[in-house]
């Protein structure tokens, strides 16, 4: 389903769409088009792209291509896929209970799971915040522990 999707590999395509999106929501979900858990979130992706038209806009970008590893290092994505969601340039964070808000590590269960945080996030966005509590209920978010090494 990625090839449904608007796929980026070079930091300046990445740059210009962060900076160019206005008054949309910017969803940028970072993994590989072979890995099977990007395949399932891709899936989820495609099938919204119709209904979150109005607020949002998404994009794959591919973790293996040379120069999105700067991007990587700053978002300090670990685990893919890792979704990270833009608005007007700013980085919006995401209360979801777990230890880390600037991004969302893994599938999301279902397309409306998916289509219910980017509205929270675009509200939240329209009301002038920078971090929003997530819509799902516990159960739904997928759960990971975050390794600190050498504190």
């Amino acid at each position: 389903m990625s090839y449904l999707l608007q796929t980026l590999t070079r930091k300046q395509d990445v740059d210009k769409v962060i900076r160019d999106m206005l008054d949309k929501v910017l969803v940028l979900r970072f993994g590989r088009a072979t890995d099977v858990v990007c395949m399932q979130l891709d899936e989820i992706l495609a099938k919204t792209v119709r209904d979150v038209s109005k607020f949002a806009s998404i994009a794959l970008v591919d973790v293996d291509a040379e120069e999105i590893q700067v991007y990587l290092k700053y978002f300090d994505i670990t685990l893919i896929p890792a979704t990270i969601f833009f608005f007007n340039a700013h980085h919006m964070k995401m209360d979801s209970g777990t230890p880390d808000h600037t991004k969302w590590i893994g599938a999301f269960h279902q397309k409306q799971d998916f289509i219910d945080v980017v509205e929270a996030i675009f509200r939240g966005a329209m009301k002038g915040k920078l971090i929003v509590r997530c819509p799902l209920s516990p159960e739904r978010v997928p759960k990971f522990e975050l390794l600190y090494k050498n504190i």
